[in-house]
């Protein structure tokens, strides 16, 4: 996986959930070519679940030596 840039890692970045799987929590976020994984404990709003397909905003987070999206808040339709 590429490393984003450093001004990417400033804001939050724009992204569809890819995957999600509910019994393990972890997910995968499509965003600009890239793909980021995440955990449920990211969801912004609390509840651990999320549609694929869902629109989200995100910060990038470097964690156990991995790239991960952090601070993940669904975003309105």
């Amino acid at each position: 996986m590429n490393q984003p840039s450093a001004s990417s890692l400033e804001g939050r970045l724009l992204g569809h959930v890819e995957q999600f799987d509910f019994d393990r929590g972890l997910g995968m976020i499509w965003s600009n070519g890239q793909e980021y994984l995440f955990h449920c404990a990211e969801i912004v709003d609390g509840t651990r679940d999320i549609n694929i397909g869902a629109s989200v905003s995100f910060v990038v987070a470097h964690r156990f030596g991995l790239i991960e999206a952090s601070e993940v808040e669904k975003l309105s339709s």
